[in-house]
């Protein structure tokens, strides 16, 4: 497929934007999808290539994020295991198996999130008491999200977070940066299957991966820089957003 250089000069700049929104509250591929489609690509290689060019900016927030000391990779090794099975598993499924239903609970989690990360005292990014052990249920929570994602995958990011959170106790830089680990790894899972079938379409993906490069670095580190005060209003930003994008452009 040949794409214009202009056209792929503005992809590079979608991606340096959704890298930087996905790597302080995720949701990303709101920014990127629309424009890989509007650049003309059939739905399977707009989301193959999606993939692709968002792994490569997830895995520059990861690193930067683990760098900082927000990401203890030893201890989310279990985690990072079931989640590619779970992603795999739901690439793998998704064509036998009803999702419509997902149309309308995702968008209802996703304000159920943004309400919650709106209205709830004490999210800070202090660590608190875990309501589940750690080394037990967080790979039980990759598998389960990681599933979603292979098969649906909006607010993938969004519900990492908020479990991260919610039951395991992480403040929020650390729960954002544990996030991305599980996100590098749900995308990946989806490309052992994407990349074989020959969907991925590189020069798009290199295009965008350039972007997202910069964007992630800089989303990192501002994440880390601001901590909670600037991710708890994005992901409600982004919840919310990614919640109206499904109930009126599904």
């Amino acid at each position: 497929m040949i794409v214009d250089p202009l056209i792929l000069l503005a992809l590079g700049f979608v991606g340096l934007l959704a890298g930087f929104v996905d790597a302080i509250a995720g949701g990303g591929g709101m920014l990127s999808l629309p424009a890989l489609l509007s650049a003309g690509l059939p739905p399977v290689a707009a989301l193959a290539t999606n993939k692709m060019q968002s792994i490569v900016g997830t895995a520059m927030a990861v690193t930067t994020y683990w760098r900082r000391g927000f990401v203890d990779l030893r201890r989310l090794l279990p985690a990072i295991a079931a989640t590619f099975a779970g992603s795999f598993l739901g690439a793998l499924t998704v064509s036998r198996i009803d999702i419509s239903l997902l149309n309308v609970a995702v968008p209802v989690a996703l304000i159920a999130i943004a309400l919650y990360f709106l209205f709830a005292p004490k999210l800070s990014d202090a660590d608190r008491a875990a309501r589940l052990p750690f080394g037990p249920f967080v790979p039980v929570l990759g598998f389960a999200i990681g599933f979603y994602d292979g098969i649906f995958g909006p607010g993938t990011g969004s519900f990492f977070t908020v479990g991260f959170v919610v039951l395991f106790g992480l403040g929020l830089t650390r729960a954002t940066g544990s996030t991305k680990a599980l996100n590098f790894t749900s995308n990946l899972a989806a490309l052992a299957i994407f990349i074989p079938q020959g969907q991925v379409v590189w020069p798009v993906a290199a295009a965008m991966a350039s972007g997202q490069i910069i964007g992630a670095y800089i989303g990192a580190r501002t994440g880390i820089r601001y901590g909670a005060t600037i991710i708890r209003p994005l992901v409600v930003v982004v919840s919310i957003a990614l919640a109206l994008k499904l109930i009126f452009f599904p």
